[in-house]
């Protein structure tokens, strides 16, 4: 074992002050020889959790990766840091590889990538050759991959058990973006982990800003999107490939640098495209989810989804592919309710109900994110298990003018549709006899009914937002058994009766468009020459531009001016290696650019980078949540004022959470103590203070999500008290 400390590792070779999130932790793990299953966001630093272990340890790191373009484009990365890596994989000559393999075994390489199949083929060829040279770790990156469950599922995964089976004292760490609890049960069974700690990161990506916007002349919403991001790399996310190629077609037309790439192009096209993209030479990418898995171009500033996607776990890995270098990021997703429908059509898995009903869960939830009446980021990170406030303020929810509108006269007119057409028909036919439609699809006799066309005044979607909000107030049912019918309750007839109000929450975008923020104050002058110079040894070693640094390190350097070596290393991203090899072309430009203008180094002004701490604040308590509170210091319980108040008990406890994390309302009033201390005791042992389903899943059955949610909120009072 090598005798440096993991911190001087970080700083010499990677040029950061500090880790974050779970890395200190995830590293000693491994270390320690133990197996750990880590789950972080994308652009958390996952690799930062095998390389640093890599460089310590004095045999072989062998990272299982599934896409080529990763090992390439990891192994350019550790080279500019100064550390000996190498991938094995097609595109390398027999010569290549046998000089690969040769310094494997001479011990000159410390990170090795392959893909999973090179392992087995051969009668497990390569897994002999290994048996012959020391290894020191295996790192599974993509983990979920193994799962069939997961979004993602490749049967080569499944082979990987062997590894522990041939190696049982080599420690395997399995990384992965995002892994619901049944993956990750099924992730720990395939790869037979021997008592693995599992890590679970905040699922936050608080730089990327989340909008949907209705899918309607989307190319026009498209380009007005691109006019104020011209220099802007973006991916555009489509299910066609035949999409791929007109849209990219119709952004060069526009004059726009734009490439389009799917699985039905040659390996050489795919290859080609995709370098010209993270060496920036191409700025967008019209692609289907062939596209990206282990792209870590960290200067993406925006994805956009021209169709939905299949599902939440890959919705997030895929909109986590913008602001990887923790600049602002936007994620856009055009939304049309006919493409779940297509797609309800194509997620069976022949001779695999299980399968199929998971798929369709699953695609069901993300149609429940897309038409959610909330904030999204809070959907999403709840959907993870991870409890969020109902306000981010970056996503086009929360940045919406919201207003409350009595709506009755709206409610009683879709009641009235329902009656007349027999309690029949699901909210899309409604909504359309509502409105008049033309459409053959309505029933003849329906036509000649008194309320066809009454609802003419208003668009499609505003129809579609208060049968969203209908539905969540339970103010009409649902009768899923039956493609969706709506069906009358007792709130529908009191309601057309005259005898209950129907308040909604009508929401009208703000006249900005979608843009990014803006961007930390720097010199823009200077950072485009610091981007000349970059690019300019970027192409004399033949590698992407970001890999020599990324666009956060030339913002900081544009920002504070260091000028000598000293002060370039306190410039996040510069280690040793990177000070001595590219600092003095860096500093001729500072110096000369400081000289120029007579200005002088500001590099005093800034503090080390610090670990970015996950988000904690506390949401600030507004009418609705006092409103809880009263009802409940009046004497009723959470079910009592659930009803009272239309909204669900979930809800209620969150209201009342907030109370008691400020020390307002004590928690013994709504959870037994034995509860409370068992929950407080397992949070201080995992350190779950804001996720859910972790605790949950370590608890018996009779503990509910309400329970912790309140243990939570008593845990912060007294932790800040």
């Amino acid at each position: 074992m090598n005798a440096y400390p993991i911190h001087q590792v970080l700083k010499q070779f990677f040029g950061y002050d500090s880790f974050r999130l779970n890395q200190e932790a995830i590293i000693n793990r491994v270390l320690s020889g133990k197996d750990v299953m880590a789950i972080m966001p994308t652009g958390g630093g996952k690799s930062i959790c095998y390389q640093v272990p890599a460089v310590l340890s004095d045999g072989l790191t062998v990272v299982i990766s599934p896409l080529i373009a990763l090992m390439k484009d990891q192994v350019d990365a550790l080279h500019a840091n100064g550390i000996k890596a190498a991938f094995l994989n097609s595109t390398l000559s027999l010569q290549e590889q046998n000089t690969i393999i040769a310094a494997v075994r001479n011990k000159e390489i410390k990170l090795l990538y392959l893909a999973p199949e090179r392992l087995m083929s051969n009668n497990m060829q390569f897994m002999n050759f290994l048996a012959t040279v020391q290894c020191s770790l295996f790192a599974i990156d993509e983990a979920h991959c193994i799962s069939q469950w997961g979004h993602d599922f490749r049967p080569e995964y499944l082979g990987l058990a062997a590894l522990k089976a041939r190696f049982p004292q080599v420690p395997v760490i399995a990384l992965t973006a995002s892994a619901d609890v049944i993956t990750q049960r099924d992730i720990v069974d395939k790869l037979q982990l021997s008592n693995p700690e599992i890590f679970i990161s905040s699922f936050n990506r608080a730089n990327i800003n989340y909008y949907i916007q209705p899918k309607q002349k989307v190319f026009e919403q498209i380009t007005q999107y691109l006019q104020g991001h011209k220099d802007d790399s973006g991916i555009i996310y489509t299910l066609s490939r035949a999409n791929t190629e007109s849209i990219a077609e119709k952004l060069r037309e526009a004059g726009y640098s734009a490439s389009h790439y799917h699985a039905g192009m040659s390996n050489d096209e795919r290859s080609r495209v995709q370098e010209s993209f993270l060496r920036d030479n191409t700025k967008i990418i019209v692609a289907t989810i062939a596209f990206g898995m282990g792209i870590d171009k960290p200067n993406v500033r925006f994805v956009m989804h021209y169709d939905v996607p299949k599902n939440m776990e890959g919705y997030y890995q895929e909109t986590g592919r913008a602001g990887r270098d923790g600049l602002p990021g936007d994620a856009i997703l055009y939304y049309s309710r006919g493409d779940i429908n297509k797609l309800m059509r194509f997620v069976t898995v022949e001779n695999n109900n299980a399968q199929t009903a998971i798929l369709k869960k699953k695609l069901w939830q993300m149609k429940e994110f897309a038409e959610h009446e909330g904030c999204r980021r809070q959907y999403m990170l709840q959907y993870f298990g991870e409890d969020a406030p109902a306000y981010c303020g970056s996503c086009d929810y929360c940045l919406s003018n919201l207003e409350h509108k009595t709506a009755t006269i709206e409610a009683q007119k879709i009641l009235s549709a329902v009656i007349r057409t027999g309690q029949k028909y699901g909210a899309d036919y409604l909504i359309d006899f509502l409105r008049g439609s033309s459409s053959s699809k309505i029933v003849p006799a329906h036509k000649e009914l008194k309320t066809y066309g009454v609802g003419k005044d208003l668009k499609k979607e505003e129809w579609q937002s208060i049968v969203k909000q209908m539905l969540q107030q339970r103010l009409v049912d649902v009768d899923d058994s039956s493609y969706s019918v709506l069906k009358l309750n007792d709130a529908s007839n009191k309601i057309l009766k005259g005898l209950q109000e129907v308040v909604l929450l009508i929401r009208k975008p703000k006249e900005e468009s979608v843009s990014a923020q803006a961007a930390p104050q720097h010199d823009p002058k200077l950072l485009t020459e610091l981007k000349e110079i970059r690019r300019e040894i970027a192409e004399a070693e033949n590698v992407p531009a970001y890999i020599i640094v990324g666009d956060n390190t030339l913002i900081d350097m544009a920002t504070y001016l260091p000028l000598t070596h000293d002060g370039l290393r306190r410039i996040s991203g510069f280690g040793d290696y990177k000070v001595n090899k590219y600092g003095p072309a860096f500093l001729k430009v500072l110096q000369s650019y400081a000289s120029g203008n007579n200005l002088e180094s500001r590099i005093h002004l800034k503090s080390p980078k610090r670990e970015r701490a996950e988000r904690t604040e506390k949401p600030v308590a507004s009418a609705t949540h006092k409103a809880t509170l009263a009802l409940f210091n009046e004497g009723y319980n959470v079910e009592e004022i659930a009803i009272k108040r239309n909204l669900s008990q979930g809800t209620i406890e969150a209201h009342l959470s907030i109370f008691i994390a400020s020390g307002e309302l004590n928690a013994a009033k709504l959870l037994a103590k034995n509860k409370l201390d068992t929950i407080i005791a397992l949070i201080k042992q995992t350190g779950f203070t804001n996720v859910l389903k972790p605790l949950k899943d370590l608890l018996p059955e009779e503990y509910t999500y309400g329970d912790i949610k309140i243990a939570q909120a008593h845990y912060e009072w007294v932790k800040d008290s």
